[in-house]
């Protein structure tokens, strides 16, 4: 490093505090190479640690203390956003900046819910992303607040024209107790793993009870299930 560059770098340094530590989770390594070099290059960002799978996340992550974790939505063993959700249980103060090559309403939505404080395409420009990475550690989001209560509102009012409130009612009243179970705890906001774990089931048993509730409401994504679990009951349909 040169005299000048030396300089350059101690006085980017934030005042009193150290670098900021990001946790890289993409499956294409060309990626996490560019993100590496790009992060690695400003003197107040340091990269810990990076995953090409979920698995490899999950069991990194906790152990590498990052500020920050930079994750793809899409991954071959899972997704980023259960990254996001599993990493941020186990390190409530970790920061998530969701990384994503398609701009995805469902996408954005399940970020929120599993509390990612950003979500950006990897069609943003270099010099954008370090500053989303510094804006997301100093505690702010980049979700955009109208955007983000545009997504919400539709999500909670959206009815299928097949599942009037009256179906709606008959189609919660049809799920079994451990059903009724499960369906609150998605409403939480907890994973697969999670509900296993309160529960005392298998992951696999999880997964095949969401199947069959999913099915039994008419919707296909959970996010569509939490927020029916969300909605207060009407009369007559409360579960036991």
């Amino acid at each position: 490093m040169t005299a000048e560059n030396a300089e350059h770098a101690e006085n980017a340094e934030p005042p009193g505090g150290e670098p900021v530590r990001v946790f890289l989770v993409d499956d294409h390594e060309v990626v996490r190479r560019g993100l590496v070099d790009l992060l690695d290059a400003e003197p107040d960002i340091e990269v810990v640690g990076e995953a090409g799978t979920s698995a490899q996340a999950l069991a990194r992550g906790p152990a590498l203390r990052p500020d920050v974790a930079v994750l793809d939505v899409r991954l071959p063993d899972g997704d980023g956003i259960t990254v996001c959700r599993e990493l941020r249980a186990r390190m409530p103060e970790l920061v998530c900046l969701v990384l994503t090559s398609f701009e995805d309403d469902d996408a954005l939505l399940d970020a929120i819910m599993a509390g990612a404080a950003g979500y950006v395409l990897k069609e943003i420009k270099g010099s954008d992303l370090v500053a989303a990475v510094r804006t997301v550690a100093t505690g702010k989001s980049m979700l955009d607040p109208a955007t983000t209560a545009r997504l919400m509102s539709s999500v909670r009012g959206e009815k299928p024209a097949a599942s009037p409130p009256d179906s709606e009612a008959a189609a919660l009243a049809a799920l079994s107790p451990r059903e009724h179970e499960v369906l609150d705890l998605v409403g939480e906001g907890l994973t697969n793993r999670q509900i296993g774990n309160r529960l005392y089931l298998s992951e696999k048993t999880v997964k095949n009870h969401i199947s069959r509730l999913l099915a039994k409401l008419g919707v296909e994504r959970r996010i569509q299930a939490a927020v029916l679990a969300s909605r207060p009951p009407a009369s007559g349909t409360e579960h036991h």
